[in-house]
């Protein structure tokens, strides 16, 4: 009951520090009083997050991943006892919420992407068969847009109401999508509309073609990876499961609570994170790069 109540404390404890560098917040509660300095802090970490490609608000997210890291040093304490390993554990599990929110984010994508080659065709049939000007059918086909994908439409819409500026327009989509799909297409409909080329429908076709053997070639590659990644589960069950039945042999609880005991439970716990992750470094396809990305800035 001792080293839960440490465990909390502990927690706590990096709870205050953490916000009052990273928010500003001061005090003892759960937030403080809107500051400039505050409003600043909370800003570059919200920036910090969102480049790491995390949801939600920063301090929400603190505290999730806060909460996940105090029961897992719990768990871990009523396993093995000690301060070490708790503290590993905490460790260890505070990834789980940074990790669901980039497999969340993962999953996001690759639903925009499956949706890229209906846009495409919808943009070509616009403006080759319908006979409607580039950008008129770039604002009619982002209203069909995936919920994703409609605010970078939107945006670019409000941008080609105010200035008529379609060079301006595609880059604020460019800008708002910040896909290699979405540079390629918004670079060929520019060129498009500048030089007025009659080549657009079979560009747009390839790149349609383009876009469904990239999006089959990588739900291909992680077809074949299926069992490998049901495979890196095992990197946490097993050890945990011969922890358990460890504990519950002979003497097998006091060992844990040993100095060479929490030494090798810290060491294990060192070994299983670092498979862990390397395990989805080499799992993880590649992402296509943006070519155009620096364009007409």
């Amino acid at each position: 009951m001792i080293g839960v109540v440490l465990a909390l404390g502990a927690a706590y404890g990096v709870f205050l520090v953490f916000t009052a560098l990273a928010c500003g917040w001061t005090g003892l509660g759960a937030g403080a009083r809107p500051t400039p300095l505050r409003r600043a802090a909370a800003l570059r970490l919200s920036t910090v997050v969102g480049r790491a490609g995390l949801d939600g608000a920063p301090v929400e997210l603190v505290a999730v991943v806060l909460t996940v890291a105090v029961v897992g040093g719990t768990l871990t304490w009523l396993l093995f006892g000690g301060v070490l390993p708790p503290l590993a554990g905490g460790l260890f599990t505070a990834t789980f919420p940074l990790a669901a929110a980039r497999a969340r984010r993962d999953r996001r994508r690759a639903e925009a992407a499956e949706a890229w080659p209906r846009l495409i065709e919808e943009l070509r049939i616009k403006t080759s068969a319908l006979g409607r000007s580039i950008p008129q059918a770039v604002l009619e086909v982002g209203r069909s847009a995936p919920s994703d994908l409609s605010p970078a439409f939107e945006a670019a819409r409000r941008e080609w109401l105010v200035s008529t500026d379609f060079e301006r327009t595609m880059a604020v989509l460019k800008a708002g999508l910040a896909d290699a799909t979405a540079d390629t297409v918004c670079e060929t409909l520019l060129v498009a509309h500048d030089i007025g080329g009659s080549e657009v429908d079979r560009c747009l076709a390839a790149l349609v073609d383009d876009r469904i053997m990239d999006h089959q070639g990588r739900k291909d590659a992680a077809a074949r990876q299926a069992g490998a990644r049901f495979a890196r589960r095992f990197v946490i069950i097993v050890p945990i499961g011969m922890a358990l039945v460890g504990s519950s042999i002979g003497e097998g609880r006091t060992a844990y609570r040993s100095t060479t005991g929490q030494l090798l439970v810290v060491a294990a716990l060192g070994l299983m994170a670092l498979c862990w992750i390397w395990a989805g470094q080499i799992m993880r396809l590649p992402d296509e790069q943006r070519v155009f990305a620096e364009a007409h800035r």
